[in-house]
């Protein structure tokens, strides 16, 4: 016998898209190295550390260096002067009460939403939004959830819920039950929300069929608008069905260091094989526990440094400083004619490409003839055809260069 391989990898459509998007780009700029590109694909941001933040950072690090001050392994689950301050900043503002063993601090909400398939059976039916973040995707894909890829790019196992400009990017609830939902909100890619009472309509649909909603709110500080939920648990009920994710890459420039967190509250429960009721809680915390060393103590200082009086209001500037940068682009593609969605309560802009141009012309257009990274629709799955993806976390001196040279153009 010889050594096989998880043959579900081979399931997985092409390369990841960001990689894809990088060898592209690298290609471009080796046969034109004075070619000064702007990058607006990745959702990488461009401010750098707070000062709150940095100095946190830094004293945490000191404290290492000091024999009476000095920590090891730290608990897998987050300290826990970083969970409470995220359950008194981040929710009980919002009428929401947590307990500090339902917050798991992580390195990535990455991570924990590709990583939270794996406390369910492989028998459950995913539901995911079209377009989608292909995290959620891919991980399921790797798990051998979802069997082979179709010609139309979906795969078999999957329940495929279109967001399109048809729609208004609002998805449907699934027409057959489903057992997990990932829902993004606001949405990557689309940069567009969900309102209070649609996002209820999921709620209730998950209660009704027993479901659970994976509910990626990484970008929610970044919402302007009144009726549009901050977290899944301003819904009655939602702890009942509900796992929320969160992120300080986005908004507090978290991309490189690395911090996050996900709430599993003890009320969600859910059924095995001979019908007993178990705790999602206790099986994500058995998860980490085994395969997470937990993040490190300069890292989440640093992170609950966020909360501070100084802290927020650096976080703050910097989340109006994309927001205008989002409304830039807005502005500048409204006035020569492209549709656009998102950019108000997100950082990304969906753009609808012209002419019925496919999306991966469209990136080699603006890459080619601007000198500008997009992502390409389609790469977020078949709903994302004819659709491109600029993100508002560069330089406003860089965004508003990138509108100009995108004006010029000839579509």
């Amino acid at each position: 016998m010889s050594a096989t391989i998880n043959e579900n990898y081979l399931l997985l459509q092409n390369s990841y898209l960001f990689a894809e998007i990088a060898r592209r780009v690298d290609e471009f700029q080796g046969e034109n190295p004075d070619k000064d590109i702007i990058r607006m694909g990745i959702g990488d941001v461009t401010k750098p550390l707070s000062p709150s933040v940095i100095k946190a950072f830094k004293d945490a690090v000191d404290e290492m260096a000091d024999p009476d001050k000095f920590r090891g392994y730290g608990p897998e689950q987050g300290y826990s002067f970083l969970a409470e301050a995220i359950i008194k900043n981040d929710f009980e503002p919002l009428n929401i009460s947590l307990d500090i063993d339902e917050v798991f601090i992580s390195d990535g909400a990455k991570c924990d939403t590709g990583n939270i398939q794996e406390i369910f059976d492989l028998d459950n039916i995913v539901a995911v939004t079209d377009p989608v973040y292909p995290v959620y995707v891919d991980t399921n894909v790797m798990a051998g959830r979802t069997g082979h890829a179709l010609d139309n790019g979906k795969y078999d196992g999957l329940v495929y819920l279109p967001c399109t400009e048809e729609n208004g990017f609002i998805p449907s609830l699934p027409e057959t039950p489903v057992d997990l939902i990932y829902l993004c909100f606001p949405n990557n890619p689309t940069g567009t929300t969900l309102t209070t009472s649609q996002l209820a309509e999921f709620v209730k649909y998950a209660k009704e069929n027993h479901s659970i909603i994976l509910f990626d709110a990484a970008y929610e500080k970044f919402i302007t608008e009144d009726d549009v939920p901050h977290s899944i648990y301003e819904i009655e009920g939602a702890k009942e069905v509900a796992i929320e994710f969160r992120s300080f890459s986005k908004t507090a420039g978290f991309t490189g260091t690395r911090c996050a967190y996900t709430i599993v509250p003890k009320e969600l429960k859910v059924h095995d094989s001979e019908g007993k009721l178990q705790s999602l809680n206790n099986l994500w915390n058995r998860r980490q526990t085994t395969k997470f060393n937990g993040v490190s103590y300069p890292i989440q200082k640093a992170a609950e440094a966020t909360y501070s009086s100084s802290g927020k209001a650096e976080i703050n500037e910097n989340i109006e400083y994309y927001l205008e940068n989002a409304k830039a682009i807005r502005d500048s593609l409204v006035k020569i004619g492209l549709n656009v969605y998102g950019g108000i309560n997100s950082p990304y802009i969906w753009i609808k490409t012209p002419n019925d141009m496919k999306s991966w012309d469209f990136f080699d257009l603006l890459l080619n003839k601007a000198n500008i990274v997009g992502t390409p629709g389609a790469g977020f799955g078949p709903s994302g055809e004819g659709y491109l993806r600029l993100t508002a976390f560069n330089t406003l001196e860089n965004t508003k260069e990138a509108m100009d040279r995108i004006s010029k153009l000839s579509f």
